[in-house]
């Protein structure tokens, strides 16, 4: 079987073309107002408008150890809990920080219940919100550092554009599903301050 013919290949290129510089831009824009909705789902505050901020209350609440490590393996200081441990509380997130905390934690090995609360003057701020919300940005400037005006000559072009682009989503999401993460033993001996009464040792 012969390959395309000269006109074959010609009308292949002049459509390959037409796809360069129509849809592949009409695709980057789609993407780009996409992205641009979940980086305003990050706000930021603005300097003495934090109080505008949604706040958004979750339920913590474990009876077994698998649901402890469904419900709490990526916050904060849960990591270490035992199979028989028991957490429940309510914690307030606006913006990029938990603003309040109301936590109960019975420890299998004292079968003692602790209570604990946000100090009124402590914000525990979430840094992974933040990088997460930066590596959007990123993606988003790549994106627009290839405007409609810009002229893609190869597809090779657009897969390293969107190569780049989707190391910065997949930064990000890793940067929210597997955030860094002190354990509840180092969280007490950190010298943090933010819980009334403070953390036992």
């Amino acid at each position: 079987m012969s390959g395309p013919s000269q006109a074959e290949r010609a009308v292949l290129e002049e459509e390959f073309n037409w796809l360069l510089k129509e849809e592949v831009h009409a695709v980057l824009k789609q993407l780009q107002d996409i992205l641009k909705e979940a980086s305003r789902r990050f706000s930021m505050p603005t300097p003495g408008l934090e109080s505008q901020l949604k706040q958004e209350n979750f339920i913590l609440g474990s009876s077994t150890h698998h649901h402890q490590q469904q419900q709490f393996s990526n916050l904060p200081g849960f990591e270490s809990m035992t199979s028989m441990d028991q957490v429940k509380g309510v914690l307030t997130l606006q913006g990029e920080a938990l603003t309040q905390a109301d936590i109960n934690l019975k420890t299998a090995k004292s079968n003692q219940v602790m209570h604990f609360t946000f100090r009124d003057d402590k914000h525990w701020k979430l840094q992974q919100i933040q990088d997460a919300r930066n590596h959007v940005n990123q993606a988003l400037q790549l994106l627009s550092s290839r405007d409609e005006s810009y002229h893609f000559k190869t597809g090779a072009e657009v897969n390293k554009l969107m190569d780049a682009v989707m190391l910065q989503l997949t930064r990000a999401r890793n940067r929210l599903t597997t955030p860094a993460a002190m354990t509840l033993p180092e969280l007490a001996t950190s010298g943090l301050t933010m819980f009334t009464p403070p953390m036992p040792g």
